[in-house]
């Protein structure tokens, strides 16, 4: 209980942090809220109302084939987001076991663990997705297991440093002296104290992996229509850049602000993790 409001106060505490995390409640609330009820369908095409300017029926315009971006922008919203969560809590998840077992065991275990890691690591992640991708077929799932296969070596190297350094303390020597078994005092004792860096890089993979999936469908390795993510609508507004700007900028902006918001977030929780150590 005390580690939950300890985490809380962290958010709360923080005018940037709370912030962002109003930044991202409100873009999740729209996201949710307006392919459900917004009057214009994400994927309808209608030819009579191709390339509109912004206005308040059509609120960032419409597109080349006829379709509201206004809806388009808060669907891909929450599909970017949907693959930035998922891959980020599948990355947090492994890299967290791995890491504190690789800390724990130490010595050859910890040796033979890591060099695995520095494997996977040796090839850029993009190109397990690309990969991955083209192999499965463009989709969300697709995307999220090549963001995964290395994604969590970051998390996995963090949490084995903190391990290694807690598993000195004297704590977990007590822990060790009363017989308890490794994972109750890995479990118990080690990962809640561990627990602020943990959140903190839990949060930054969130952007990281929304990054990169935007990237790929900028470059046309992403989600296959109808479905559409920030990314793919800005890399389909490419093309009518110069006449229709509002069909780039406004999924662009969109998507900088989701971006420096949880970026926002995970900074200030670190800089507030920071201060409590030098206190």
């Amino acid at each position: 209980m005390k580690k939950k409001r300890h985490i809380t106060h962290l958010i709360t505490g923080n005018r940037q942090a709370l912030a962002g995390c109003i930044i991202l409640g409100v873009w999740i609330l729209l996201s949710v809220l307006v392919p459900l009820f917004w009057p214009w369908s994400y994927s309808e095409q209608n030819a009579e109302l191709q390339n509109q300017a912004v206005s308040l029926t059509h609120l960032f315009g419409t597109d080349k084939f006829g379709r509201d971006i206004f809806a388009r922008v808060w669907y891909g919203a929450g599909i970017s987001l949907l693959i930035g969560i998922v891959s980020a809590l599948i990355n947090g998840c492994v890299g967290v076991l791995y890491g504190a077992v690789a800390g724990y065991a130490g010595k050859y275990v910890d040796m033979v663990m890591m060099r695995i890691a520095d494997i996977i690591a040796s090839i850029p992640s993009m190109l397990y997705v690309i990969l991955i991708t083209l192999v499965t077929g463009a989709g969300a799932g697709s995307i999220i297991l090549g963001l995964c296969v290395a994604g969590w070596i970051d998390m996995s190297r963090i949490v084995r440093g903190e391990i290694m350094r807690l598993k000195e303390t004297d704590f977990a020597a007590a822990a060790r002296m009363e017989g308890l078994p490794p994972l109750r005092i890995l479990w118990r004792h080690l990962l809640p104290n561990a627990a602020g860096p943990i959140l903190v890089n839990l949060i930054f993979l969130i952007p990281q992996a929304i990054f990169t999936e935007a990237f790929l469908s900028f470059l046309g390795v992403g989600l296959a229509a109808p479905a559409a993510s920030l990314g793919t609508i800005i890399q389909e507004a490419r093309s009518q850049m110069l006449l229709y700007p509002n069909q780039m900028v406004c999924p662009l902006i969109v998507l900088c602000v989701m971006l420096l918001a949880l970026n926002t977030v995970g900074t200030a929780i670190e800089r507030q993790l920071q201060r409590g150590k030098n206190l």
